[in-house]
């Protein structure tokens, strides 16, 4: 069954084709363009209380990641580059030189890869509730706690996450970390029927899948140790996030030109939906286009 459409104000929708992929792009606005890429367990969506502002000045993308949203999800391994290579072919097919770029959590990892590749590309990269690509468990025993706090991408990994992501239960768990008066029922129900496609659900199981089982020893045996970031960065992180710890964010050091952590008292993960206001103050603190896009 095909999913809803979500209206709102001022958007428009089209796909483009990526590599042979069809991805979904939702735009508004017009002026300096800015990407806002979405992470985990969500879509275009999770950026409805932005775009109108940043409309206002600004010609807002926002496109879905393969296997989310409207999105296609061909099978794969939903590795990250691959990702970040979907991220710069958007740019190409919507002919844009350079752009702004915003990504929250699977869509900052996936932003901080794709300004590794191709930095002059971004004018400037704000990380929402994601940790960067020098993470490290740092010396000594690490504290089980970390992995506690990691239960759902096990469960979302494992043989049984499709069939689990397919009934509404599990995601109504995760979600309700954010709190009361975050997510309408609407937008839940957006999300949680997203995700339930069977398609989607697969998607899901494998970007968790390749990260624990592939993405995770490389990065940790120093797979990004030689590469730079030198696109100007800011990594915002709630207070209340329920995974990311400041030494979950350490690590960066030495490894970029200029990239600053900040930290949002009394908020969580779901940093676009609940504190809008503070990213929209984040991103002004970022150089704009400094190229003919």
């Amino acid at each position: 069954m095909a999913l809803p459409m979500p209206e709102l104000p001022g958007v428009t929708h089209h796909d483009v084709n990526v590599g042979g992929v069809r991805l979904h792009v939702a735009e508004a606005g017009e002026g300096p363009p800015i990407l806002l890429q979405h992470g985990w367990p969500q879509h275009w969506w999770v950026w409805r209380r932005l775009i109108g502002p940043l409309a206002a000045e600004h010609r807002v993308i926002c496109p879905d990641l393969r296997g989310f949203g409207w999105s296609e999800a061909p099978p794969g391994r939903y590795d990250k580059e691959t990702l970040a290579g979907d991220l710069i072919g958007v740019l190409d097919a919507l002919e844009l030189e350079q752009v702004q770029l915003v990504g929250h959590d699977w869509g900052g990892f996936t932003g901080f890869l794709a300004c590794l590749r191709a930095p002059e590309r971004f004018s400037s990269f704000l990380a929402l509730s994601i940790t960067h690509p020098w993470f490290s468990p740092g010396p000594g025993i690490p504290d089980p706690r970390a992995f506690l706090r990691l239960w759902y991408q096990f469960v979302v990994a494992s043989p049984f996450g499709p069939a689990l992501l397919m009934r509404d239960g599990l995601m109504r768990r995760v979600f309700a970390s954010a709190g009361e008066g975050v997510f309408d029922e609407q937008t839940l129900g957006l999300y949680v029927a997203a995700l339930g496609q069977p398609a989607s659900a697969r998607a899901s199981q494998m970007l968790y899948r390749t990260f624990v089982t592939s993405e995770v020893p490389a990065i940790l045996r120093g797979r990004y140790a030689g590469q730079r970031l030198t696109v100007p960065t800011r990594l915002v992180v709630g207070t209340r996030d329920p995974v990311l710890t400041p030494d979950s964010v350490r690590g960066y050091e030495g490894h970029a030109d200029e990239l600053s952590v900040h930290w949002v008292p009394d908020s969580n993960h779901w940093l676009p939906e609940q504190r809008p206001e503070r990213v929209l103050e984040e991103l002004a603190q970022l150089p704009v286009i400094s190229r003919a896009a």
